[in-house]
């Protein structure tokens, strides 16, 4: 009997010991991983910062995968003033020892004070447009006063001694004032990693080491396409802050980097971090919210083919100098046939995007101008490649047939001024004799399209243009030049001359016309598709950050379908295919891998050489790619011939059934 009772009591104390264990379990199970999360933050909160982690940008890559921009791990620097409470004392003073250490490292650190860095002081131009500068000196009622009276001001406001030299004194001042926009500022965005080192270790009160992804440029290629990034600008400031960047963020400057920002620059993440009171050391961080990578770029761009593009406009026309010292740029610019796509875009001279901070002021004072892109925005007179635009109208219009034939007579007398002479009589007093539309565009008879551009008329003429995508945008996402068509219009609104005569210049390329490469490699790549105008893009698709999903895909129908009918197709383009087999740039082509059409241009500069333009399309029996070339002082477009030869066979070398 005792020991049942024993028994019982054993039981019931193991059971109540039991379920004491249980809930103990079930509370830390609850605490630890339901809530977890939650207490941790919370615990941790009131001793902890806010900092934001910038997203990586995301990457860029040509149409085969390649990545042309990429990414490497970078360390930032920033200071957070609000560790020194009501201090200005130590503040300034932490301050002034990180900027000297930074100066003896030969770095240099964001200033946002639009104010000269040397005295006697002077607003910087960036000044007028900087929303931000402009409500500090309004809440401080200096607006309109002299900079000096602005320094003296912030220093006062600031605490700063006025016993400093005044150059460091201006040093701390524009630190303060970026405190002033922001309680953290980012000083350095690519410290060096023993740097670092001696900052961690160095007691620097008030800063703060981050991590950010830096740009790696994989090609040396493209600069006038790829873009770069650069903190956002004052004048840009409204725009994005309205997207909700932040004031520090690098943004797309130029290029694909600036006309994809949207899919490039990610979200940014949110950490707490907290510090040793005294050293200002990181003891422990946690991520609120994970940053998201911005999405993968492909482009149009096949790199292969733009390496190729380069070098050969870099030779032709380096060659050119070598022989004759004349400074020369050219652009030269590969569509794809069908679809608008890019495939590649080239300007001479050009620039190394990798060292482009270094070299900025060089590349600023080069007479040259090599960061003007010349394939979107170099305008040019086409010269003769304008005639097969015109043999269209003029065919279309029914104002001649493709067998109907022209006598040329050397002068052209219709009008008693102008009275130009074919090219061929002014050189040697010979004429074409008797041509249809296909040979005078071999030929490239002057006097046969001066007739035919008189009897169809300007009108006719500037609308086929402008069907072409003559004169206008090409929508190319990174930005051109829209370029003039030459028309009674055109010259009424800008205040210039239009007679009768100038209908027959305008017929052969002269006159007021000016387009760009990109135009005019566009305009023969919808004209050997039979009319399918499409905009001009540099935009493949759009991934996720991890590849993992397509996202976008471009695909827009064409802008507009030139009328246009199989004969008048057929006509132009058996005289741009003779021009390559038995014309005047067969010698060139006899080395091309695949057959091809093309035609040549010299456009008249003044007194000075003529410019030199050259299109050509391939393979002649299903074209799948146009050409431009443009050269600056390069004489006659048969001159170009061989670098659109080195251009299409780098294209089809490999395989030329390959569509690109």
């Amino acid at each position: 009997m005792k020991q049942h009772r024993l028994k019982w009591k054993l039981l019931t104390l193991a059971g109540g010991y039991g379920a004491v264990l249980l809930w103990f379990f079930i509370s830390l199970y609850h605490d630890q991983i339901v809530d977890g999360q939650r207490y941790l933050e919370a615990s941790i909160a009131g001793t902890m910062t806010a900092e934001t982690v910038q997203a990586a940008r995301g990457i860029v890559t040509d149409r085969n995968g390649k990545v042309l921009i990429g990414n490497r791990l970078a360390y930032t620097l920033s200071f957070d003033g609000t560790v020194f409470g009501e201090n200005d004392g130590d503040r300034n003073a932490a301050i002034a020892r990180l900027l000297a250490l930074l100066e003896d490292e030969g770095l240099s650190w964001h200033d946002a004070l639009p104010i000269s860095e040397d005295p006697p002081w002077d607003y910087l131009p960036s000044a007028g447009e900087d929303e931000t500068f402009d409500a500090f000196l309004s809440d401080r009622k200096l607006t309109g006063r002299a900079a000096p009276a602005v320094m003296a001001r912030l220093y006062d406001e600031f605490g700063i001694d006025p016993a400093l030299d005044r150059k460091t004194a201006r040093k701390i001042a524009g630190v303060r004032y970026g405190l002033e926009r922001q309680d953290v500022c980012l000083l350095c965005d690519d410290v060096p990693a023993p740097l670092i080192g001696q900052i961690t270790d160095g007691r620097f009160a008030g800063v703060t080491v981050g991590t950010a992804s830096a740009r790696v440029y994989h090609t040396a290629c493209a600069a006038h396409v790829l873009g770069r990034v650069s903190r956002i600008y004052a004048e840009d400031w409204q725009k994005y802050r309205e997207l909700g960047y932040s004031m520090d963020a690098l943004v797309g400057a130029g290029g694909v980097e600036e006309a994809f920002e949207a899919y490039l620059h990610g979200t940014n993440g949110t950490r707490l971090i907290t510090t040793d009171a005294a050293t200002g050391k990181i003891t422990g961080e946690l991520y609120t919210v994970a940053p998201q990578p911005g999405k993968t770029v492909s482009l149009t761009l096949d790199i292969d083919l733009q390496s190729a593009t380069e070098n050969a406009l870099a030779q032709t026309i380096e060659s050119m100098t070598d022989d004759d010292s004349q400074p020369r740029g050219g652009a030269a610019a590969v569509v794809a046939v069908g679809s608008g796509e890019v495939l590649a875009l080239a300007s001479y001279p050009t620039y190394d995007l990798s060292r482009f901070n270094e070299g900025y002021e060089q590349l600023l004072e080069d007479p040259r101008l090599p960061m003007f892109n010349r394939a979107t925005d170099g305008l040019y007179a086409p010269g003769s490649t304008f005639k097969p635009c015109t043999a269209v109208a003029a065919l279309e219009s029914g104002v001649i047939t493709p067998d109907m034939t022209v006598r040329d007579q050397g002068i052209y007398t219709y009008y008693d001024y102008p009275q130009p002479m074919c090219w061929i009589y002014q050189s040697s007093g010979e004429t074409h004799g008797l041509l249809n539309v296909s040979r005078a565009i071999t030929e490239s008879c002057n006097y046969f399209f001066y007739e035919v551009g008189r009897r169809t008329g300007i009108e006719t003429l500037a609308d086929y243009a402008a069907q072409f995508g003559l004169g206008q945008h090409t929508g190319i996402e990174i930005g051109d030049s829209a370029g003039v068509i030459a028309s009674p219009d055109y010259a009424r609104e800008n205040g210039l001359d239009w007679t009768e005569g100038q209908t027959v210049t305008a017929a052969i390329g002269q006159s007021y016309h000016l387009f760009t490469p990109l135009q005019l490699a566009n305009y023969i790549a919808t004209l050997v598709s039979g009319g399918r105008h499409y905009d001009a893009h540099l935009l493949k698709d759009v991934k996720s950050y991890d590849n993992a999903a397509v996202q976008y895909t471009y695909r827009k129908p064409p802008r507009n379908v030139v009328s246009m009918s199989e004969s008048t197709r057929a006509a132009v383009l058996a005289g741009m295919r003779d021009l390559t087999e038995s014309g005047s740039v067969a010698p060139q082509f006899s080395e091309c891998v695949v057959s091809a059409g093309a035609k040549t241009g010299t456009a008249q500069v003044g007194e000075e050489l003529n410019n030199g333009v050259f299109v050509a399309f391939a393979p002649y029996e299903d074209p799948k790619i146009a050409v431009a070339v443009v050269i600056e002082k390069g004489g006659s477009g048969a001159a170009l011939a061989s670098t659109a030869v080195a251009i299409i066979n780098a294209c089809f070398a490999g395989d030329p059934q390959v569509s690109p």
